[in-house]
């Protein structure tokens, strides 16, 4: 009878079964979200490197800016300034607690502001492997389900593993899987699965530093995907947190001037 016993425990060990925890999953994500509240403001430039499924590289650099609205989520603005093809092109998010967030993209070719709908926020980001969903706050409303489903070295620290399924209807997404480091909440990877219940892609966050004395950022963020072969890199420099930013940096009727 012991034997049967210590079989079902590691069967149901395998499968996360006995150590899920909701509550807990809930709680790590509620306080990941915690310790980076009250940054206000921040900046940086970007580098965006697309790898094809051959190998092949081609490189895009930009400038972001996020807004931290204290009762709702975050703004967030990508300029793109080289190369040629792509300079002048903007990205504005307004991410929401709860419902869709509200996302404009401005193509100069085009001379017009574009809505992303509900719908296509699965896509491609220009090209890139991230999704326009992809590049939203990190609001606990938008996700339901959490499950803390145990702990796993990640690099040279110890992370909390918690599952959690987007509220959105129009996710790609069926769930995520997210790693935290147990001592600063940071997020060090996310494996994203589809609409089919398969592994699509994984986000590994990496050279974390602090700024403020507080707040993490990551200085690199690779995404693979893992059913085409092709990856993103964004790598990240001169951050600036709390520089004075205000709604008006993000208007949306004020994309077509941006430069």
């Amino acid at each position: 009878m012991k034997q049967i016993i210590f079989s079902l425990i590691a069967a149901l060990a395998l499968t996360g079964s006995v150590w899920a925890s909701p509550e807990k999953g809930l709680e790590i994500a509620k306080e990941s979200v915690k310790r980076d509240n009250g940054f206000q403001d921040q900046s940086s430039e970007m580098e965006m490197i697309l790898k094809n499924s051959q190998g092949q590289t081609s490189t895009r650099f930009m400038r972001s800016k996020t807004l931290e609205t204290g009762t709702d989520g975050d703004k967030l603005l990508i300029v793109f300034d080289q190369p040629r093809d792509v300079k002048g092109t903007a990205f504005l998010t307004f991410t929401h607690n709860e419902g869709p967030d509200d996302q404009w993209l401005y193509l100069p070719a085009l001379k017009r502001v574009k809505r992303i709908s509900s719908s296509n926020k699965s896509g491609p980001f220009m090209g890139s492997e991230f999704a326009y969903e992809d590049l939203t706050s990190n609001e606990v409303e938008k996700y339901k389900d959490y499950n803390y489903i145990g702990d796993e070295a990640c690099g040279d620290t110890t992370c909390y593993v918690i599952e959690r399924v987007p509220v959105d209807k129009n996710s790609g997404y069926t769930k995520q899987v997210v790693w935290v480091d147990q001592e600063h909440y940071r997020s060090m990877k996310v494996d994203y699965y589809d609409r089919k219940g398969s592994l699509l892609k994984t986000l590994t966050f990496k050279k974390y530093k602090q700024y403020v004395g507080k707040y993490w950022r990551a200085d690199e963020m690779f995404m693979e995907n893992h059913q085409s072969g092709k990856s993103t890199v964004l790598n990240f420099k001169n951050y600036e947190l709390q520089a004075g930013l205000s709604d008006k940096d993000f208007n949306r009727n004020a994309l077509k001037r941006i430069r």
